[in-house]
């Protein structure tokens, strides 16, 4: 049969990263490619034990279906942990339990855009934002941006000259892809910036609580004055990624508009899967697993950070993240990001091509690179076989 599809789907394209994580599933691959957090560090057996005293205690409300909201216990325990570490001024009113931070993304976009309508992004950004917004058959702007974030004075210059901006996407903390993280006077200037326009922002912070180094920075949501900012946050980064839960923290005025959304696409996120959560942080300690996951990221950040200094000696530049999950690289003037990553295929290593991160222009000399998912001896080989792909690439074979 023929299917006529909507006009929206002339636009979407399946995601480039879940693409090369096929090729990265043969066991030969080493894979730098996703982010994927370090399931060693997955807390399986108090997963298992407080799933057993959930369904003991309370199995039969947690299997039977609930409010959109969200489980009240598990938003006021996110708003005040949002409290103490953004300094935030959050209650559970101001929390909607999402599947996953990437639900929000869909909701925005249905919320705020119609075709035609602008969105304001960071250049590179998040790729799977990208084509979350995409499906609304929006268009794409890229704000100038530095190692500090978007640069204020460009950004008010665009709000003050393009009609029907209706959205601006920010990672402030340990950005997807190139890792940078926002002082906190780029945060003061852009909310100065922003105040003048009736435009909203979606600050995206998946990785904020994953710092190595540094202090932690004030959200853009704790600067809000308006309830304009909208902030989006998960556990699959701090607990894990398989449960799907994640959160939007929100003015309550905006709220119902987001809960509607919600009921209209799952009616709410897993109610199992939030009292698993719930009574894990009424049992454990969030902040030990949290500092016990900082400190094998760290360890892997600053290997190989180590092992490209030794095998990259072809001019190859890189971030050097006090965070998150990600650095980028970028090649020296002429040579090919596209050629690289085909080469490093070759070698059976992967990362992902800078390319996709973009909203609008191209460029072909980056490439994203993860580190938290692999081991130390797998880091070492692959950033070798990396390093072997840049140097032939360079001699043109």
């Amino acid at each position: 049969m023929k299917y006529t599809l909507a006009n929206r789907m002339n636009g979407m394209q399946a995601s480039a990263v879940r693409e090369i994580l096929k090729v990265t599933q043969r066991p030969e691959v080493i894979s730098f490619a996703g982010g994927l957090p370090a399931p060693e560090l997955f807390p399986v057996n108090e997963i298992a034990q407080v799933a057993q005293e959930v369904c003991a205690a309370e199995g039969r409300k947690v299997l039977q279906y609930a409010t959109t909201e969200g489980r009240p216990t598990l938003r006021q325990k996110i708003a005040d942990r949002m409290n103490r570490i953004y300094k935030s001024h959050l209650t559970k009113d101001n929390i909607l339990i999402t599947t996953g931070s990437q639900q929000n993304l869909d909701m925005a976009g249905k919320i705020f855009l119609n075709p035609g309508d602008v969105v304001l992004m960071e250049a590179p950004t998040y790729l799977a934002a990208i084509n979350a917004f995409k499906a609304y058959e929006c268009t794409f702007m890229e704000v100038p941006t530095d190692n500090k974030g978007m640069i204020p004075e460009e950004l008010d210059k665009i709000l003050a000259s393009t009609p029907n901006v209706k959205l601006i996407y920010v990672i402030t903390d340990f950005q997807n892809p190139t890792g940078i993280c926002w002082p906190v006077e780029r945060r003061e200037a852009f909310m100065k910036v922003v105040e003048k326009y009736d435009v909203p922002v979606l600050e995206d912070n998946p990785y904020g609580e994953l710092r190595y180094e540094g202090k932690t920075n004030p959200s853009l949501l704790s600067m809000d004055k308006r309830g304009q900012v909208m902030g989006m946050g998960t556990f699959s980064k701090t607990f894990c990624p398989g449960l799907r839960i994640g959160w939007l923290a929100a003015s309550t005025d905006i709220m119902p508009q987001f809960i509607k959304v919600k009921q209209s696409a799952d009616l709410h996120s897993s109610a199992f899967d939030q009292a698993i959560i719930d009574r894990y942080m009424e049992e454990f300690s969030l902040d030990e697993h949290v500092k016990e996951i900082n400190d094998l990221y760290r360890h892997r950040r600053n290997l190989i950070i180590e092992c490209m200094e030794k095998e990259f000696t072809d001019g190859t530049t890189w971030t050097h993240p006090e965070g998150g999950l990600f650095l980028w690289l970028t090649f020296p003037e002429g040579v090919s990001a596209r050629k690289v990553f085909d080469k490093c295929i070759e070698k059976n290593v992967a990362g992902v091509l800078g390319e996709f991160f973009y909203p609008t222009t191209k460029s072909d000399r980056h490439m994203r690179i993860n580190y938290s998912n692999m081991p130390d001896e797998r880091i070492r080989e692959g950033i070798r076989r990396m390093g072997e792909a840049l140097k032939e690439v360079k001699e043109g074979k």
